[in-house]
């Protein structure tokens, strides 16, 4: 039988633990535009859904479609990378990263200012209460409506100060898309009329 080097044995054991790493990642749910099915199916989502819903006053049905929009429930979500020459892996458009799709500086700002220096981006109770923060900011720094998914979202999206200013308006795509996020918003409270969440 072959002996193999430590370097070799090194080599080797790198995919497997990345394939391990990866394959430990939560998987979505499987009824993800049916909130109602989302939650029976991922009961430790709910009680940290509530919750952000009372400490930032976002309701849960607009944390959920942000979240659904952002990373489509998946705990490892990036950005796709580019491709150079349409073969070679080059760098992420952004650092953005996890369920709530934060980038590097804006996590680094919520985890200061909320004093959560264990919380992390893979792990949906602190994403959930990432975006009832930034949420919250929106509302109250620029004076979106609680329950204004939409520009919460072009918000979320753009930056409070990007918002401001509206650069939205040059992204057509964008403004489509925040129409999704309204739309899957309104399914969402609709559905939650026949599953009240234990508040």
């Amino acid at each position: 039988m072959m002996r193999l080097s430590g370097g070799l044995k090194g080599v080797m054991l790198l995919p497997m633990l990345t394939l391990m790493a990866c394959s430990s990642m939560p998987t979505p749910p499987r009824n993800a535009l049916n909130l109602c099915a989302v939650f029976a199916e991922k009961q430790t989502w709910q009680t940290p859904a509530i919750r952000t819903e009372r400490r930032w006053g976002i309701p849960v049905s607009v944390l959920m479609a942000t979240m659904y929009h952002e990373s489509s429930y998946r705990a490892d979500a990036r950005p796709p990378r580019r491709y150079f020459l349409g073969i070679f892996p080059g760098s992420r458009p952004s650092t953005a990263y996890g369920y709530s799709q934060a980038l590097d500086g804006t996590w680094d700002e919520y985890v200061s200012k909320n004093s959560r220096w264990f919380a992390g981006r893979e792990e949906f109770d602190d994403a959930i209460d990432f975006i009832g923060w930034y949420h919250n900011l929106s509302t109250r720094e620029i004076g979106i409506r609680t329950d204004d998914v939409y520009n919460l979202y072009l918000a979320y999206h753009e930056g409070r100060g990007g918002f401001s200013r509206n650069t939205y308006l040059d992204k057509p795509w964008l403004v489509r898309y925040a129409e999704r996020v309204r739309e899957t918003e309104g399914k969402y409270r609709q559905q939650l009329k026949s599953c009240p969440l234990t508040k």
